[in-house]
């Protein structure tokens, strides 16, 4: 299943990645019109307008005797084996236990600020996109999400190095701004803590000392 994915996401076939892409992103803009339940129906309906008479087809030639080893036009996909072995449930559902354990724990640690830089990205985040949320919709999320998802890793493969340098220099940029802002809450600190050890009578010395002269 994995390498199937990754052989359409790196276009190894360029004429079924077409017919996914297209047919995805086709069902995704019927969204804007119908509901999720209408796209469905009639989709199964045209993939059937294709399967059953075809089926019919192959019958009626068997029946003719004209097809004697009772040949099925879509044997290739019934003989498929798309179901998971014991493992492999176990394993998909462990994945999956851990991955959700981990979400939570990530935005327990983000809402209820544990760090205090990646709450206030987490922040900036929302932020960014409460405004994604007013200018889009759910439905071109997700063809956006379809045409990123068929592109981007055929763009980095051919484009590797570009991209990687522009890695490099946005990390280290990263690690200024973090640095600059640690050094910055480290000052903050610091001027607190002299403040609060400073004795409360110093202040008043310097005037003492005025008085003496004055006299």
């Amino acid at each position: 299943m994995a390498g199937e994915l990754t052989d359409l996401v790196y276009w190894r076939s360029t004429s079924r990645t077409g017919a996914v892409l297209t047919g995805s992103v086709l069902c995704l803009a019927s969204l804007f019109q119908l509901s999720v339940v209408t796209v469905l129906s009639h989709v199964c309906l045209g993939v059937m307008c294709v399967t059953l008479p075809l089926r019919l087809y192959y019958k009626l030639l068997e029946a003719l005797r004209r097809n004697p080893g009772g040949l099925h036009p879509f044997r290739h996909f019934l003989d498929s084996d798309g179901s998971l072995t014991d493992e492999e449930t176990a394993t998909l559902v462990e994945e999956s236990v851990l991955l959700l354990a981990f979400a939570v724990a990530e935005f327990k640690r983000l809402l209820f600020v544990r760090d205090v830089l990646d709450s206030l990205k987490f922040v900036l985040l929302l932020y960014l996109l409460t405004y994604v949320g007013e200018l889009t919709s759910g439905p071109t999320l997700a063809i956006t999400a379809v045409i990123a998802l068929f592109s981007f890793p055929l763009l980095y493969k051919k484009q590797q190095v570009r991209i990687r340098r522009m890695l490099r220099a946005c990390r280290s940029v990263e690690k200024k701004i973090k640095s600059w802002s640690l050094g910055l809450c480290d000052a903050v600190r610091s001027a607190r803590v002299q403040a609060a050890a400073a004795p409360k009578g110093a202040p008043n010395a310097p005037a003492s000392k005025h008085k003496v002269k004055a006299k």
